[in-house]
């Protein structure tokens, strides 16, 4: 299915002159009301069921819903448009075009497959053609923080199947990372310093469990790894104890992010840091502490032979003539949640680098290409 690239390159180059650093990463940010605005205009006019969603004051998503006839599965593209921070970049919000490579933070992560969704639901919505099933474009919030957008579509929309539109390099993602933030306390008794036989030292207790722990990561990474995503990894993210230099230190906090591979869960994984302690604590009796999941998010995976990666696949190949590689990432996306809520899910999405970086660009060229995959997968899938 043909489609506008001229609506493809300028409404990219508007998303990504529009200013939308998420707040939580970055206080007083303007998050993403503004970028919705652009959202909504430029699908205005369509025939198409518009909606903005706001879970949270300035927290705005954008949902574009293309009806189908009826009898046919659902399909939605989803990606989000919020950023991290632009301190330090030297053409942020350009959207400037050089030898095929469109600049400005989000263009790659991701506002350039926001673009091609845009584009792909816009060239259905003109051709005549009607799908059985209904195709949304889901533009979402704070994927870069909390995911605080695509949580609340999947609370109360239904859909049958959707790509989530990270930046693959046009190549098929069936798998990605999970991640959990856990919290360790060791605690020890205050006391002035010169009394030891008093004093019992929470920081000294953290050095019993980081010794373990790293033993623990050394494990973790020696395990067999999954075929598209390697193994399983931890690391001591923050570390703070004690409260004056002649003072034995009460407590000490350590958080830790902990990476996790498909058939991992958060029972396991706590119970792995759970035996630390318990080991510690049957070694010294002095030893105490406890450990808590604050912030969970699951690791992603789909089989090759699931409908939405048939589709995509069949579609790809009718754009490009070839198959796409299929591939694994590390990163998280908000593709889990729609596979936790039973959405048949695959991630898919142009070529670019720089995301978070100081220099962030997307190949134009992948970004029309993906466009034109999305839409073909919508009418194979939809049909």
């Amino acid at each position: 299915m043909p489609i506008d690239r001229t609506f493809c390159i300028d409404t990219l180059a508007k998303l990504v002159q529009t200013n939308s650093v998420n707040p939580i990463l970055i206080p007083d940010a303007p998050g993403e009301r503004g970028v919705a605005d652009v959202v909504v205009a430029a699908l205005g006019g369509l025939g198409l069921e518009i909606e903005r969603h706001e879970p949270q004051p300035g927290r705005v998503s954008v949902t574009a819903r293309l009806k189908g006839s009826g009898g046919g599965k659902s399909l939605m593209l989803n990606g989000h448009y919020d950023t991290v921070g632009i301190d330090g970049m030297p053409e942020p919000l350009s959207g400037a075009v050089r030898d095929g490579k469109l600049y400005g933070r989000g263009s790659f992560d991701m506002k350039g497959a926001v673009a091609a969704c845009m584009t792909a639901v816009r060239s259905l919505a003109q051709s005549g053609e009607r799908l059985r099933g209904d195709v949304v474009v889901a533009a979402v919030a704070d994927e870069e923080y909390g995911s605080l957008g695509t949580a609340d579509l999947v609370a109360k929309m239904k859909v049958d199947g959707a790509v989530v539109t990270e930046p693959t390099a046009l190549q098929i993602c069936l798998a990605h990372k999970g991640y959990i933030w856990i919290e360790v306390e060791t605690l020890g008794r205050a006391y002035h310093g010169s009394k030891f036989e008093f004093g019992v030292d929470a920081n000294m207790r953290m050095g019993w469990f980081l010794a373990e722990l790293d033993r623990l990561e050394r494990d973790l990474r020696a395990r067999p790894p999954h075929p598209l995503i390697g193994p399983p990894s931890l690391h001591a993210a923050t570390l703070e104890g004690g409260t004056g230099l002649s003072t034995y230190s009460p407590s000490c906090k350590l958080e830790i992010e902990r990476r996790t591979i498909p058939g991992e869960t958060e029972a396991t994984v706590m119970a792995e840091i759970q035996s630390i302690i318990d080991r510690l604590t049957a070694r010294d009796p002095s030893f105490r502490a406890t450990a808590k999941a604050f912030f969970v998010r699951s690791p992603f995976e789909v089989a090759p032979s699931a409908a939405i990666v048939k589709a995509l696949d069949a579609a790809a190949v009718a754009v490009s003539g070839n198959h796409p590689r299929q591939m694994g990432d590390t990163p998280w996306m908000d593709s889990a949640l729609l596979a936790d809520a039973g959405v048949e899910t695959v991630v898919f999405g142009p070529t670019g680098s720089g995301a978070h970086s100081d220099e962030e660009w997307v190949d134009v060229e992948s970004v029309c290409v993906c466009a034109e995959v999305l839409a073909e997968t919508a009418r194979r899938y939809c049909a």
